[in-house]
């Protein structure tokens, strides 16, 4: 993998952590947090997409169309379960989880159904990512108030979508050969129509969202989209394969996020997992 796209993985991956810890300060109703900060995103990158079709760089045809609404129900199921695992249980557990079971799920795949071939350095490196995230997380039958199994429960689910996304994203990109930014752009639109019919049911608690949790929606409107964005135009240049991992490097500083700002404790123990996360991520960007 290159220098600059590894710089590209891990840019995104610091973006990704920031975003999901904003998501842990909401405070109101989740559909409509996730269809405000989706609108936001949308309104926010809408002028670069267009640029993209106006310039021509990215044809208005079938293939963006299908891309789009494929990924749209892909990424909202993501969404929605993230922040209901956010709802009832610890960030510095549901966020490792879900980060480590996507890429073992999304290799999986992709040496199984795109035939993509992995060196040896590689793979070790994507089962000390793995077994990172196994410390960091600790044991999932610890008693008392903190227990970690509705948050691996929570973290599993929210991984099973993200391997889901990110294996028809990759077919997107790679085979479809869609622009990112549009690409990205056109499934924020087809996200916030999708959630529509349920959050003009709930207008009425509308403006109480948007007062309650203005400062997270902001956040995530602006760092979600660069944070995939990245992810989708380094695919072009690595291995789905390789890409998935290493982006899940975002746990190191979630992790952290986490015991810092949410006093969820155990730090020597989250440290020892990042500190495994990182030697598989420098054996995967090898």
């Amino acid at each position: 993998m290159q220098p600059g796209t590894i710089a590209l993985v891990l840019v995104a991956a610091a973006c990704h952590a920031l975003w999901n810890t904003a998501s842990k300060y909401k405070r109101g109703d989740t559909v409509l947090f996730v269809w405000g900060y989706t609108i936001a995103s949308a309104a926010l990158f809408l002028p670069l997409g267009v640029a993209f079709i106006v310039t021509g760089a990215q044809a208005l045809d079938r293939e963006l169309a299908v891309g789009c609404a494929v990924s749209a129900v892909l990424h909202l199921a993501y969404s929605l379960t993230l922040q209901a695992g956010y709802d009832r249980a610890e960030l510095g557990v549901v966020y490792p989880v879900a980060r480590g079971t996507g890429p073992v799920l999304t290799m999986l795949c992709a040496l199984l159904v795109l035939g993509e071939h992995l060196t040896g350095t590689a793979i070790l490196g994507a089962a000390l990512v793995v077994v990172g995230i196994l410390v960091v997380t600790g044991n999932p039958f610890a008693s008392g108030h903190r227990h970690p199994l509705p948050g691996i429960a929570w973290g599993a689910a929210t991984g099973v979508t993200i391997a889901a996304y990110t294996l028809w994203d990759g077919y997107g990109i790679t085979v479809l050969h869609l622009e990112p930014v549009p690409y990205f752009v056109g499934t924020l639109l087809l996200q916030t129509l999708m959630l529509l019919p349920r959050g003009l049911a709930r207008r009425k608690q509308l403006a109480p969202e948007i007062r309650t949790d203005a400062v997270p929606i902001l956040v995530i409107a602006v760092l979600s989209p660069i944070a995939y964005i990245l992810v989708l135009v380094a695919m072009r240049t690595a291995p789905l394969a390789l890409v998935a991992p290493l982006r899940e490097s975002s746990i190191i500083l979630g992790s952290l996020l986490a015991w810092r700002l949410f006093h969820e404790g155990h730090l020597p123990r989250r440290i020892t997992g990042a500190v495994i996360v990182l030697a598989g991520t420098a054996a995967i960007s090898q």
